[in-house]
């Protein structure tokens, strides 16, 4: 009721009030293209049919995203981990390989170091081996 209008109404009675109409108003022609198109898919029920409102959802908002931050950081973090893993099969494998050189080349060293081959090596020089044992030099403690 009017507040302003309270000695008027007493006067003349309640004023009456007016009957809408039980017919439906169509919406459907208001809506837009895409709002229909919304309204027609999953989430677009989901959410007009009022089980999450509008309001709850834009609330949600920044939890949805920090949700989504994690999920980023999270499948950077298994790149990174299967790029390690990768970088360490690789080292793994370049290890190995320079242990067989290095196993190989010491075999070789040690085969070239052998007496025979030492011999034959500098034989083109000219310098043979002893056949003879090498002889001792005495020296007498007076004589130093």
């Amino acid at each position: 009721m009017n507040k302003f209008r309270e000695d008027i109404d007493e006067e003349f009675g309640p004023e009456p009030e007016l009957k809408v109409k039980s017919e439906k108003i169509k919406t459907e022609k208001v809506k837009s293209e895409d709002d229909k198109k919304f309204s027609e898919t999953f989430i677009g029920k989901f959410f007009n049919e009022g089980v999450i409102s509008k309001e709850a959802a834009t609330d949600a908002l920044p939890f949805l995203c920090f949700l989504a931050l994690l999920g980023m950081i999270y499948i950077a973090n298994s790149h990174f981990a299967v790029n390690n893993v990768r970088r360490i099969d690789k080292l793994n494998k370049e290890v190995k390989e320079l242990r067989w050189e290095y196993k190989s080349l010491k075999a070789d060293l040690m085969f070239k170091s052998k007496l025979t081959e030492v011999a034959k090596k500098v034989d083109t020089l000219g310098i043979k081996e002893l056949i003879e044992p090498p002889k001792k030099l005495i020296v007498k403690s007076n004589e130093y």
